[in-house]
């Protein structure tokens, strides 16, 4: 069957789909990843349900897919599975009679028996993910994967539902995530980006010690990636031989994705982050002793409950202060059943969305400024796709989807090295212009 995937929410989610597409794919299926597509037997829609925008984006993308199925068009089969559907399975399932199945995060295997077209005993044994049968499908380009070393979350954040969706924290086996990574570049893949909903922890469950830095370091000296990049760290306890692998091995990006989600301490403390204002200070100051040009990235939450104008304020000076390379902001969402429930939603919607505005008008100056400090720089560039106007590519120093582009003018370059030039190409560029957002760029040489 023609098997369509529709993913939302996170990255950690983009991994989920696309191991369902390895094991579909393995009994003969042939697996999109394109929301637009209305030409296939089957569509499946992974949701997310992390706060209230994610799950209203979640349940239109259903009800959109709902319409393609009834609609008189080809697909014979709508599944919905995922974060939203592991909390809301039996409500979802009275308002949309038209999904035909449902399935929560701990389901995947159950999904690929009900599409097996082969004995469900032989799908069952055969192990979630076989590289000998070709590796795992990528849904992103090909020079970029993911590569999720956990499953689950053990911190107890007052705002956060995923522990309740997700369940307990278990690390993926180090030789098991170096064999993966392997697999991953064997096809083609440049650039690794090391995920799980907390990547600090790995490993206190499997080897009763924190093990990031050894995975790092394994990483980095065995799979051949020519970039590894790490993301959704959390401060309290933060590895400090994860700080000395991004030193010592010059294929680990110096890019630290780090959300801290607010400074005021008596904030911090409602939020059960494990660490306060200072503990915070700390930390920075060691990653920028350590790790000088590293680029750190941060998310932030405004209006979480008990926040005055003075924590906001305090908030506010703090990111002046810190001059974060990169940095998102949310408003707080209630989720239900999480600690932070019974608190309530005090601060008005309206207020909240003026502290995003204000706090993002702060790192927009910041980042403009640490931009054009780049212009007539040098930077080893990763290029992500060619478009008719510009190549589009990105430093060490940002995510896919996430940062910051650099954008090199194709008019100015020679038919033949544009043709040199396809996705994962390394280029050195030389920086011209820059706005909060964007860098642009000359090719120095290839």
């Amino acid at each position: 069957m023609k098997i369509n995937i529709i993913t939302l929410g996170c990255s950690k989610n983009t991994v989920d789909s696309e191991n369902l597409a390895t094991k579909l794919a393995a009994q003969g299926h042939t697996v999109h990843f394109d929301r637009e597509r209305n030409d296939c037997d089957v569509i499946i829609v992974n949701t997310c349900g992390f706060i209230g925008d994610a799950k209203e984006e979640s349940i239109n993308a259903i009800l959109q897919q709902v319409s393609v199925k009834t609609h008189g068009r080809k697909a014979r089969k709508l599944i919905a599975c995922g974060c939203l559907v592991e909390r809301y399975k039996e409500e979802l399932a009275k308002e949309m009679p038209e999904v035909d199945a449902w399935y929560g995060v701990h389901e995947w295997e159950q999904i690929a028996i009900s599409l097996s077209l082969r004995d469900n005993t032989e799908i069952q044994s055969s192990g979630f993910i076989d590289y000998a049968e070709g590796g795992r499908y990528i849904s992103t380009p090909s020079h970029y994967a993911y590569l999720k070393i956990a499953e689950g979350c053990n911190r107890s954040c007052s705002y956060c539902a995923i522990p309740l969706i997700r369940g307990a924290h278990k690390s993926i086996p180090i030789d098991d995530l170096v064999a993966e990574a392997k697999a991953l570049v064997a096809k083609g893949v440049k650039e690794l980006i090391v995920i799980s909903q907390d990547t600090t922890w790995y490993g206190l469950d499997l080897y009763r010690r924190r093990a990031l830095g050894e995975l790092l370091d394994r990483l980095a000296t065995e799979s051949g990636a020519s970039w590894i990049r790490l993301h959704y760290t959390y401060p309290a306890s933060f590895p400090e031989d994860a700080i000395d692998a991004i030193a010592n091995h010059p294929n680990i990006c110096n890019y630290i994705d780090i959300p801290l989600q607010h400074i005021n301490s008596r904030i911090l403390s409602s939020m059960q982050r494990g660490i306060d204002r200072e503990g915070t200070l700390r930390l920075l100051d060691r990653f920028r002793q350590k790790l000088p040009s590293a680029a750190i990235r941060t998310t932030l939450i405004v209006g979480y409950p008990g926040e005055t104008e003075a924590d906001f304020e305090e908030l506010k000076e703090f990111v002046r202060q810190a001059r974060f390379d990169r940095m998102g902001c949310f408003a707080y969402s209630p989720e239900e059943g999480t600690p932070a429930e019974p608190l309530g939603d005090p601060v008005p919607d309206e207020e909240k969305e003026r502290r995003v505005s204000e706090l993002m008008a702060v790192q927009e100056q910041i980042s403009l400024e640490k931009n054009q400090q780049r212009i007539g720089k040098v930077f080893r560039c990763i290029v992500d796709r060619i478009e008719d106007e510009y190549i589009v590519a990105r430093t060490e120093y940002d995510s896919p989807e996430v940062d910051d582009e650099v954008l090199i003018p194709t008019h100015a370059i020679k038919h033949s090295s544009i043709q040199a030039i396809t996705p994962g190409t390394f280029i050195n560029v030389r920086i011209t212009d820059a706005t909060e957002h964007d860098l642009y760029g000359e090719i120095s040489h290839i």
